[in-house]
């Protein structure tokens, strides 16, 4: 009798155990969609999505590596629609070799293709004034962002990861 209490036992302990943890999943699953934000790639993580370096991710859609400042580490990438979104621990500035300049807001979107970041919003460049950036592409060794107007830089100026220099506002 002592035998089939301790299966009977360790049958429901186990199926009790299983149930919490796929419980527990279920709750990983429900936080990451309404955490959303930069701790979302932490979830993709413990579920076992291994997520690229932002760098990396880049150079596959054909545009340069150090579009991005250096800590913006974080992202969300759905390649169905293609949408990016870049999270950047605080606003900043980044310096290029060529002289220019991008300002960057905490959250930058876009809609990413093959050698194009279209749709953006959280960029501006500085153009006598500060002008939102609205699409980058790639073609060979330049690159075009439009803020009004087309204006065509070096690609190999944005090939180098910098670090962005913090701002007070975007």
């Amino acid at each position: 009798m002592d035998q089939i209490l301790n299966k009977v036992g360790s049958y429901w302990l186990g199926q009790r155990a299983n149930k919490e943890l796929n419980s527990v999943g279920d709750d990983v699953n429900s936080l990451s969609s309404s955490i959303g934000g930069g701790t979302k790639w932490l979830v993709n993580k413990i579920k076992g999505k291994m997520q690229k370096p932002l760098p990396e991710l880049l150079k596959d859609y054909d545009l340069a590596v150090g579009i991005f400042p250096q800590d913006a580490t974080n992202y969300e990438f759905n390649e169905e629609t293609g949408k990016l979104t870049v999270f950047i621990p605080s606003i900043c500035e980044v310096g290029y070799k060529d002289s220019s300049v991008l300002r960057f807001s905490t959250t930058v979107t876009g809609y990413l293709e093959k050698g194009k970041l279209a749709d953006v919003s959280g960029i501006k460049t500085k153009v006598m004034v500060w002008v939102k950036v609205t699409c980058i592409t790639s073609d060979g060794s330049k690159l075009h962002f439009t803020a009004g107007m087309k204006k065509t830089r070096n690609r190999d100026a944005y090939e180098v990861l910098r670090d962005g220099v913090s701002v007070d506002k975007f």
